[in-house]
């Protein structure tokens, strides 16, 4: 690293740079122009832009130089990848740094999840940032494997990687001033605080920005974006696997307001980072959607930067460091170079240096059901109606319906003509025999069960299907591969994916990993399931934050008044 003395030397051409981009079209995102630059870099910074003695030169020929993308609140553990493999992926495609919340991982782990996710993105060529998990446990609604408290957060709060605090789903907690969700938010004064607060609104939304919250990326209408902009909020604009909110959203950003808006992720499987991309994919579809090129960028790099901190950040320019990606034009914005602190990591599409950090990916056993407490999931029925978890399409949100069960032999069962189907969370962190019951409308099977150890955000055992039988087959199988998605059929497991790293991430390549979901998703819709992402909406069906019905093993819950409710729906 160079000290202040080599830094104004090589600024003054004094000596030589590393490496000077000649002939390059900068998208300039501090002074919101393009315009003809040699970019000179010097160990890991832009040291300046201009003609410079170099010891390598590569000319451009009026390729377009960007900053390097950064996706400002994902959870890396939705991709199933290991970090090395996720930064292969994303690294080629102009992504160079992350603000992940390792919440999914803490959850099942505690402050080990999140010692993981530091440790195996050492030394790694995507810069992997984090937000301390603010919901761990996300809520007391449900069995998670661990607790973290204030006092758990202190000992983190100065580590260099840790930006703030991550989402506080908890935002009743805040509304009712909860002491404890008040300390955790104290906790990292003067440092970001992200929120998440889908539909809150009007006093109650004024009083949880009050509080110190600055963002938000669950907006999913105009109207609830605008509403939070104007009360000083950062809008993150997401776009991922299960929840796509760029179309709603995008016309809420103009030249007045968009420094305040930057893209997101969020959640992501792997055949989304392949076949749409990562960050790259909300750059290019906000272009085609008549974004001016430069404030896409922006909103793809140094908004982003400037939110959390990153002060040498998200723009090519003296003393910024040296992330940054060449690109042949503004709309389809392929990638031929990125460049990360300095380095050369990919071209091509492809990564020139190692992925691998110092940490290990091995597996990390985190099952304990307790087969011999699990309770019986059938469900006596008494004539009445039962309240239905109503899928909605490409959201995570949920509706509740109200629905005249089908009854055989005074037990209420699946009924496929209606699409009404059994879904059951099993607890199995604590080996507690737990487990909720209800019935849910949107998955469309008509035989056999999907399930997976993926269930937001405590991760217990989630499995829809339409018998008792698969249902049961498909828990057992999940714990029997120590984590993981599958789908069974009549008995027999047809298509599975383990994910032996707290059951949330895998240890294989994406290849395998893209070629086991794939096998998954068919597999489900051989079973009748219309939806795009079945796992990936199933895994939100017990998120309890999120409105307006949700299942967890204590459970249903109705999150909009967030209480418990009655599988049976009052008369």
């Amino acid at each position: 690293m160079l000290n202040l003395a080599q830094k104004i030397r090589a600024a003054l051409g004094e000596d030589p740079v590393d490496i000077l981009l000649k002939n390059a079209m900068l998208v300039n995102v501090l002074s919101g122009e393009i315009h003809e630059a040699d970019i000179a870099i010097k160990d890991d910074i832009v040291i300046g832009l201009g003609d410079y003695q170099a010891k390598q030169t590569l000319d451009l020929k009026g390729k377009f130089v960007c900053p390097g993308l950064i996706d400002g609140h994902l959870h890396l553990e939705s991709s199933m990848l290991s970090i090395p493999e996720f930064a292969a992926n994303v690294v080629p495609q102009g992504t160079i740094a992350v603000v992940a919340d390792p919440h999914e991982i803490a959850n099942v782990m505690g402050a080990e999840g999140i010692k993981h996710i530091l440790r195996t993105s050492e030394n790694c060529p995507l810069k992997v940032y984090i937000m301390f998990p603010s919901c761990v446990p996300a809520t007391p609604f449900e069995t998670s494997g661990a607790t973290l408290g204030p006092k758990d957060m202190l000992e983190f709060r100065d580590e260099p990687r840790i930006l703030g605090l991550a989402e506080m789903m908890n935002y009743p907690g805040v509304l009712f001033q909860d002491q404890e969700v008040l300390d955790k938010i104290e906790a990292f004064e003067g440092k970001p605080r992200d929120g998440h607060a889908p539909g809150l609104s009007g006093k109650q939304l004024c009083a949880y920005i009050a509080a110190g919250i600055g963002s938000d990326h669950e907006c999913s209408t105009l109207e609830e974006a605008r509403e939070k902009l104007r009360l000083g909020m950062k809008i993150m604009i997401r776009e991922g696997s299960a929840a796509r909110n760029l179309d709603s959203l995008l016309p809420l950003v103009n030249s007045e307001n968009s420094r305040n808006c930057f893209f997101v992720t969020d959640d992501l499987e792997p055949d989304d980072i392949l076949s749409r991309g990562h960050i790259i994919a909300l750059l290019r579809k906000a272009v085609a959607k008549g974004v001016n090129p430069i404030r896409a960028v922006q909103m793809a790099s140094v908004n982003t930067a400037q939110y959390f901190g990153l002060r040498n950040m998200g723009a090519v320019a003296s003393g910024y460091k040296a992330d940054l990606m060449v690109v042949d034009d503004l709309k389809d914005f392929t990638v031929r170079q990125v460049f990360s602190s300095g380095e050369l990591v990919a071209e091509n599409g492809k990564m020139v240096v190692s992925s691998s950090s110092v940490g290990s990916v091995e597996p990390i056993r985190s099952f304990n059901v307790n087969w011999e407490k699990t309770q019986d999931i059938s469900v006596s029925g008494n004539g009445a109606k039962i309240n239905v978890i109503g899928v909605i399409p490409g959201q995570i949100i949920t509706t509740n319906l109200v629905e005249a069960p089908k009854t055989v032999d005074g037990v209420i069962t699946s009924d496929t003509e209606r699409d009404i189907l059994k879904i059951v969370v099993i607890e199995r962190h604590n080996g507690t025999g737990s487990n909720g019951v209800a019935f849910i409308k949107g998955f469309g099977l008509k035989r056999g069960a999907i399930g997976g150890s993926v269930a937001h955000d405590s991760h217990n055992i989630i499995v829809i299907g339409v018998t008792d039988e698969d249902i049961i087959l498909a828990a057992h199988e999940i714990d029997k591969m120590g984590g993981g998605m599958v789908a069974v059929d009549n008995g027999k497991l047809t298509a599975k994916l383990p994910l032996p790293i707290a059951g949330l991430m895998s240890d294989k390549p994406i290849s395998e990993v893209q070629a086991n979901l794939q096998k998954l998703n068919a597999a489900a819709k051989e079973l009748g399931c219309p939806l795009d992402s079945p796992f990936s909406t199933m895994s939100f069906m017990a998120l309890t934050p999120i409105p307006e019905l949700k299942l967890t093993d204590l459970g249903l819950f109705d999150s909009l008044n967030f209480k418990f409710t009655s599988l049976f729906a009052a008369m």
